[in-house]
């Protein structure tokens, strides 16, 4: 820009331009997004992980549905704490029965972390030998210990020892509750480049507040588990698939409070010249936008005062299949294509599992 043309443009503006373009927003910044709504990854068979969640992570079965996109009759299942509580949950579309495989790569979320109390992780590895669960042993990362672990249909987890948590978990049989998963502690995304991704996170609103290595750590707000990005920086790796498939996390959804919220980060992400927010998706327990960070990952806003108990109450959720009003008439044909799956109540709190 030439010296003339500067002459007509504010001074504060031009300052207000080249901190957005380092990274650096300052009071520009809007303060929307809490922390995480909740994490949807695609799996294989229903039963297999209807087994995996709610036995070795130890969640409960929240919700039976179906995805709300597309032609194909497939599962949505949600777990989470006992009340579904945003931040807490993990949604996953079975689609071994559809055929369709994703492969792994950059551009992608490539673990989902658990925060557990730090002194428990010597019983998860027990939990995980007990149940033949591959997992790496215990670790270390950002000075906190954790343990990758691994879902049958390929997902990398973790569950990870910090003891700033205080949300109060769903426990099992198996899994008490002075041990058991508080809910989800942080994603870690696997980026080939990070610069433009890194003013990404500014714009929505996350500060970086660490690097180890090939990582780099974003918070939002005041930080700590359920408010944690990590970049994995991996220059060499292929990108992944983005489309739904089996062995991938489609996307990572972050919580604002409701509609009119989320119709103002909407605003604020296409002023920054992201023009290619999605319009709003009625996903029936929350409304959803989505937005492609620069690496690739799908990053949704969901909103949170809607909740699981629109459709039936908390102490029934997930013990059978709700559908949306606009597929009720179609309840009979889509479950004679759905395959059967077998929810003990006790998964979804209509037995002893809830402490």
């Amino acid at each position: 820009m030439t010296t003339r043309e500067n002459e007509s443009i504010p001074q504060d503006a031009l300052k207000r331009g080249e901190e957005a373009s380092e990274g650096q927003l300052g009071d520009d910044r809007l303060d929307l997004i809490s922390g995480f709504h909740h994490l949807t990854a695609c799996v294989g068979r229903a039963q297999e992980d209807i087994d995996f969640f709610t036995q070795v992570v130890g969640q409960r079965m929240v919700k039976q549905t179906v995805l709300f996109d597309g032609t194909n009759p497939v599962y949505h299942l949600y777990y989470a704490d006992e009340a579904g509580t945003p931040g807490t949950v993990s949604t996953t579309f079975p689609y071994r029965q559809i055929g369709w495989k994703g492969h792994k790569g950059t551009g992608q979320v490539k673990r989902m972390v658990y925060s557990v109390p730090s002194d428990s992780l010597d019983v998860w590895v027990e939990h995980f030998d007990r149940r033949g669960v591959e997992h790496d042993g215990i670790q270390e990362r950002f000075g906190q210990k954790y343990i990758a672990f691994y879902h049958p249909a390929g997902l990398e987890l973790e569950v990870l020892g910090d003891d700033r948590d205080e949300r109060k978990p769903w426990s099992t049989s198996e899994i008490s509750e002075n041990v058991a998963v508080r809910g989800i502690h942080s994603v870690t995304l696997s980026l080939r480049e990070t610069a433009e991704s890194e003013q990404f996170m500014d714009v929505f609103g996350f500060k970086k507040t660490a690097e180890e290595g090939p990582y780099t750590r974003f918070e939002v707000r005041e930080g700590g588990p359920q408010k944690i990005v990590d970049f994995l920086h991996e220059p060499d790796v292929p990108q992944g698939s983005w489309t739904f498939g089996e062995g991938t996390v489609h996307h990572v959804a972050f919580a604002v409070v409701n509609d009119e919220e989320q119709k103002q980060f909407k605003d604020y992400l296409e002023g920054f010249g992201f023009t290619d927010v999605s319009d709003q998706k009625d996903r029936n327990y929350f409304h959803s936008i989505y937005v492609r960070m620069p690496g690739g990952v799908l990053f949704e806003v969901a909103t949170s005062d809607i909740g699981f108990t629109i459709d039936e109450p908390q102490d029934k959720m997930g013990q059978s299949l709700q559908l949306p009003p606009f597929l009720e008439d179609r309840r009979e044909e889509l479950v004679s294509q759905l395959e059967p799956i077998d929810v003990p109540q006790q998964v979804t709190g209509g037995g002893a599992a809830s402490s």
